[in-house]
This record gives structure tokens, C-alpha cells and sequence, in this order.
């Protein structure tokens, strides 16, 4: 795939992927949760070849959304980690949202990264009894085109009710979305279900194992699509960069839908903030 969509068509299919990166912390066993706490508070060399592995891979997609990005902490060394993948990743677009904030020590927050150039940017704050969780919408192609949702969901499940109906109160006037991210639950579970029905979205990705990522058994990683939205190819990649696996799917774009190419002089220099 070529890494100048100045000089490509506009597309008609674009890969998307989700990917959990755990402030870029990779992981083998529940085990590390506890031998490997210091990397949550202190920098790591593991952690920067894992996020220079991070960036080869996500760089044959044209949009992707991260969650449990560090936006540029002791931790990281004060990379903003959405930057750093999306520059290795010769992606030209990219957006951090800063959301929870540990001291100097940690600072999480979700980001995104793309070929091409959304119109808008929103930046929502989900409810919750313990803030620090939110959600990325980025609009593409006018007021009846694509909008792409990253959102990274409650543990638990009154908050992510909440947050469930707060996203589809924001999110249903919308015509072509994809809502992707890490939703901390099955695609079988009622409220998602309720939520997917409400605004006509399939689950490509149902029942594809993303957690944990040296043994996946729970499918809490998805992409959900609107049915006007034709998808193939949905996958998990086995690859042990974090706690979580990456989750992809195609997707085919309505006629008439165009996309700007992002220009990387520009892109993501003032837009996105850390």
C-alpha cells in the first residue's frame, strides 16, 4: 500500500483496525500484571521497540484507533505515543485525546491514526463514577458521510451502560459510522446488543478472541459497522505487543463518499494535542 494518498484514487475499501496498545507494553502472562507493574510508572527500552513493532504493523491500515495510549509521561519517556506510532508508521493524520491523568507518572488517553483527513474532530468525556474514559469521533466527507468512533469503554457494567446510552444519544443522527475500540465486553452482552440495534450497526468482529492476548478467550476488542457500510476480512492478529489483540475489518465506502488525503506537513502538527 502505498504511503502518499495524495497520489492514490479515492478509495472504495479501507482496512481499519483497533488495537488496545497498553501504553505500549507488551505482555505474555497474567503473572507480568505484577513482576512488570514498574513499566506502568517508569520508562522502558522494551517499551520503544514495542512501539516501534507496533507502528509496522499498523501501517498497511488507513485508519486505526488506539486506546490506553500514553499521551507523554515518565512512562513513555514523554513520547506522545500516538505521534511516535504514527510517524514510524508513515501515517500522516494523527489525533491524541488525553484522558486520565496519573501525576507526571501516566497519562492515558486514546489516539488515532489515518491516510486521510477527517473534516471535524469531537472530543467527549464519558460519564462515569471514575473519569478518565473517553471517546474520538472524526467525520469524514460532509454532513452525510462517514464518522469514525474510538471510544475505550468502563470495567464496569452501570458505567458502561451509561456511557453505551451517552454515545448513542450523540451518535444517532449519524449515517455511515464505525464505532471501534476496547468495550470491556462480548458482543453478546445486552446493553451492546441494545446499543448496536438502536443504531443499525453490525459486529463483524463478533466472537473473534481478543483478550488476553497470550491466551485470547474473551472478545472484547470490536469494530462495529452500519449495515450501509459493506464489510469483509474481519480479523485478530496474533501478535504479543500488549494485553489486548489488534482487531481489523474492511470496509467498502458508499458511492460519492470522497476522503481527503492528509498532507503530513500539516497533519497532526496543531490538531492533535497530547
Amino acid at each position: 500500500m502505498a504511503n502518499d494518498p495524495s497520489k492514490r484514487d479515492q478509495p472504495r475499501q479501507l482496512k481499519l483496525l483497533t488495537f488496545n496498545i497498553q501504553s505500549g507494553t507488551p505482555a505474555n502472562s497474567y503473572r507480568e500484571y505484577l513482576t512488570s507493574s514498574w513499566r506502568q510508572v517508569l520508562p522502558s527500552a522494551v517499551r520503544v521497540e514495542n512501539l516501534e513493532a507496533i507502528a509496522g504493523l499498523v501501517m498497511d491500515y488507513d485508519m486505526v484507533g488506539l486506546q490506553e495510549v500514553d499521551s507523554g509521561s515518565l512512562r513513555s519517556g514523554f513520547i506522545n505515543q500516538s505521534r511516535y506510532i504514527a510517524t514510524h508508521a508513515a501515517l500522516p493524520f494523527w489525533f491524541h485525546q488525553s484522558n486520565r491523568k496519573v501525576g507526571t507518572m501516566a497519562y492515558s488517553g486514546n489516539g488515532f491514526l489515518a491516510r486521510w483527513e477527517p473534516d471535524s474532530i469531537e472530543e467527549h468525556r464519558l460519564p462515569g463514577a471514575i473519569p478518565g474514559r473517553g471517546a474520538l469521533f472524526l467525520n469524514f466527507g460532509g454532513p452525510q458521510g462517514l464518522t469514525v468512533a474510538v471510544v475505550h469503554l468502563a470495567l464496569g457494567q452501570l458505567a458502561r451502560g451509561a456511557q453505551l446510552r451517552y454515545l448513542h444519544r450523540k451518535l444517532q443522527e449519524r449515517q455511515h459510522l464505525v464505532v471501534m475500540g476496547d468495550f470491556n465486553v462480548n458482543a453478546s452482552n445486552g446493553k451492546l446488543k441494545d446499543f448496536c440495534r438502536a443504531l443499525d450497526l453490525d459486529v463483524p468482529t463478533r466472537g473473534l478472541p481478543s483478550y488476553p492476548s497470550w491466551k485470547p478467550q474473551r472478545a472484547l476488542d470490536h469494530v462495529l459497522v452500519s449495515h450501509s457500510l459493506a464489510c469483509s476480512a474481519p480479523e485478530v492478529i496474533d501478535v504479543g505487543y500488549s494485553d489486548h489483540l489488534p482487531v481489523g475489518v474492511d470496509i467498502e465506502l458508499p458511492d460519492g463518499l470522497e476522503l481527503k488525503p492528509a498532507v503530513p506537513a500539516v497533519a497532526g502538527s496543531e490538531a492533535a494535542r497530547g
